[in-house]
Order: structure tokens, then sequence, then C-alpha cells
């Protein structure tokens, strides 16, 4: 695989980790949200990645060694099939005639660790580009 290959892998890469990202922060700004222009509270979403290499292991596998892997990408952003929680508050304008309010199956503590790790992911693609960035400076000084 040459150097330029793997730039391309890493800002692919990228621009799936920053789509997981947006998508994240898209739940958690949402988390409180009772009525959406669909009727209903916000449905939590959830990212789904597909490689860009062919489907079996031993089709991966000989992609990799032909030097034909072509990294990973947004396949689908999908809503989650939790149903709504229902809490009584009778006074909010949301309120059903038992008195209860759907709000968003959203959990703060897990939106916040898949954004730590869409963060964290995305730093590791950059420290991966600017390794590579520099292999190439290298590379070019070699040969002056």
């Amino acid at each position: 695989m040459d150097l330029f290959s793997i730039l391309d892998l890493s800002g692919r890469a990228l621009t799936a980790q920053r789509q997981r990202a947006e998508v994240v922060t898209a739940n958690m700004a949402n988390a409180e949200t009772t009525r959406t222009p669909e009727g209903g509270p916000y449905v939590r979403k959830h990212v789904l990645f597909q490689t860009d290499a062919p489907g079996s292991f031993g089709a991966s596998l000989n992609s990799a060694v032909e030097r034909n892997v072509r990294g990973v990408h947004v396949a689908a952003v999908v809503p989650d099939s939790t149903p709504a929680v229902r809490r009584f508050d009778p006074g909010h304008p949301d309120a059903d005639a038992q008195g209860y309010v759907s709000f968003p199956a959203i959990n703060p503590v897990e939106e916040m660790v898949d954004l730590m790790s869409a963060v964290r992911s995305y730093q590791l693609n950059t420290a991966a580009v600017q390794a590579t960035k520099s292999m190439i400076q290298q590379s070019l000084e070699i040969l002056k």
C-alpha cells in the first residue's frame, strides 16, 4: 500500500467519524424533545458503518494483500427501535389524557461514551494522517 492510499483511508475514516459525532450530538441536543414535525418525540439515531472492501474475510484479506483496501463509509443513519419513555407530567403541553408525556429514549451517559469514542477515533486518524505526511516529506528529502 502506498502512502497516498493511507491518506485516502484515513480521510474516509475521518469523514465517517465526523458524521457519527454529528448524529450523537443531534441525539444529545434532542434528549428532551417531545414534539417533532413528524409527530411524537424525537427518535434516537444510530450510525451504521460499512467497509468498502469485498464482503467476506477471505476476500478482504486478499484485497489487503493486493492493496485494494478502500476504507469505510457511513452506510446508513437508522432510527432506534427503543420505545419512548413515558413520564407523568400532567402540566406539560404534550401530555396525553392520562397526564403522561413521551420523551425520547436517550441515555446521556451512553451518548457521551459514543461521542468520546467518535472523537478518539477521529484523533487517531488525524495522527495517522500526520504520520503519513511526515513519511512523505522524509521520502521527498531523501530523493533530493
